[in-house]
């Protein structure tokens, strides 16, 4: 039969181990919390149900934009590293005017891009829903703005995340006709 000491050292042993896992496993989510991207702008997709148009647009941190009857400011909008799996995420809060001209909050909370059906503003006349997060915009920075800083700007239609040109100009190309096979 094992001697009561034998059972104590092994029991050590095992936790020791145990520490050295939780440890580890600590130091890489705190390295994982660490690689977010702070953006200065959070792009947002809002649905218009009474005329079925979805329209696209661009937020500042801190600015506060009106879709419809609804006023959106995002207060915060993170992404991960191109080298790490996508998470898209942004604190937003929005309210509602309502026909009597005061302001009601109607969200107060986390989005996240990935899942727009769990996470977006549902409301009876508009949807608005988290889309990317950018480092800069085609869109001036209001005057006051005082949020990550801005890198650079983009011109129309480019994408500030998109690594450099590889110098094939044109895109794809044109498609060739097939060579003659007799």
């Amino acid at each position: 039969m094992a001697d009561l000491s034998d059972i104590m050292k092994a029991a050590k042993r095992v936790l020791a181990g145990l520490g050295v896992v939780s440890a580890t496993a600590i130091g890489v989510c705190g390295s994982a919390q660490a690689e977010k991207i702070e953006n200065p702008v959070a792009v947002f997709s809002g649905l218009d149900k009474i005329t079925g148009r979805i329209i696209s647009f661009d937020v500042y941190i801190g600015e506060t934009v009106q879709f419809g009857a609804l006023q959106v400011t995002p207060q915060v909008c993170h992404t991960r590293p191109q080298t790490e799996s996508p998470l898209t995420t942004g604190f937003v809060q929005v309210d509602e005017i309502t026909l009597n001209n005061e302001v009601r909050r109607i969200f107060s909370g986390w989005m996240y891009a990935a899942s727009p059906g769990l996470h977006a503003v549902e409301h009876p006349v508009y949807d608005i829903w988290l889309t990317n997060c950018k480092l800069a915009s085609t869109v001036p920075p209001p005057e006051d703005y005082a949020g990550p800083p801005i890198q650079g700007a983009v011109a129309e239609g480019e994408d500030p995340l998109a690594g450099p040109d590889d110098g094939i100009d044109g895109g794809p190309g044109v498609p060739r006709k097939k060579p003659f096979q007799g």
